[in-house]
């Protein structure tokens, strides 16, 4: 059997309310021995916490996400700032970032709350998921002054173009989270994969319960079936579905390494 890391999934969220349980059973019956979960907003981070505390396989991370910036975002910043501060164990500063997909009435706001976190993340050694969509310019703005600094991380379900691709690799200590979109018809992410991001800096995730992969695109997706995402890859690079797996495993441990011991 091969051995997988899901790198993102939410499967403390409500839609896993009737099967949270047996998902996880299903997720290590595929092979994926170790699960990475960024709280959703400052209302998920105990329930989340409570997950994973009951489950050694499960590891959280503390994040503010860009679409939570509103009008109240100093107080929401200030609660995840608490519970980054709480003394509990977390492995990772995220997820962050920038999206204006659907509004950019709060662009600058954004922007100062990932700086903030950006902050976070240097201060205690932790790797930052970062969020980002349509706000590529944006994110290099706020990232670009850190570029010299031992800032690492994982720049979440990338989707861009090879020019995209090519900037974000540039920030050496991050690797590019790929997931169920590698698998769609109309997505060029594939070829963009193969043009310009080495195998090195790839590593698997699913957003679950969100962009499941091919053939279960259009349902709720699940860390069990990162097992597509990787047998894309298979194809995409021309290796073994095992040496995927062995890649990005390795790959999502250089990432999460400060708390490695715990693995």
């Amino acid at each position: 059997m091969v051995h997988l890391i899901d790198t993102h999934t939410h499967l403390f969220v409500e839609e896993f309310d009737e099967d949270r349980e047996l998902a996880l059973i299903r997720a290590k019956e595929a092979g994926v021995t170790r699960l990475f979960m960024p709280n959703i907003d400052d209302d998920s981070v105990e329930q989340m916490l409570a997950f994973c505390d009951a489950h050694e396989d499960c590891y959280p991370m503390i994040g503010l996400h860009p679409t939570s910036v509103d009008e109240g975002w100093k107080s929401r910043l200030e609660r995840i700032e608490h519970w980054f501060r709480s003394g509990h164990v977390f492995y990772g500063i995220g997820e962050v970032g920038m999206d204006l997909y659907w509004d950019s009435t709060y662009r600058k706001e954004q922007m100062e709350v990932l700086d903030r976190q950006v902050g976070w993340a240097l201060e205690a050694g932790l790797p930052l998921i970062v969020h980002c969509r349509e706000a590529y310019p944006e994110l290099l703005e706020v990232l670009t002054p850190y570029k010299n600094e031992p800032l690492f991380g994982i720049f979440h379900s990338f989707t861009g173009t090879v020019d995209d691709a090519e900037k974000l690799l540039e920030y050496t200590g991050f690797m590019l989270g790929i997931n169920g979109v590698v698998t769609f018809k109309k997505s060029t992410l594939a070829e963009v994969l193969k043009k310009a991001v080495p195998i090195r800096r790839i590593v698997l995730e699913t957003d679950s319960p969100y962009l499941a992969p091919v053939p279960y695109r259009g349902t709720r997706n699940e860390s069990a079936y990162i097992v597509k995402v990787a047998e894309k890859l298979s194809d995409v690079y021309g290796k073994p579905l095992g040496d995927i797996a062995s890649i990005t495993s390795s790959n999502a441990l250089k990432v999460f390494r400060k708390h490695r011991e715990a693995f």
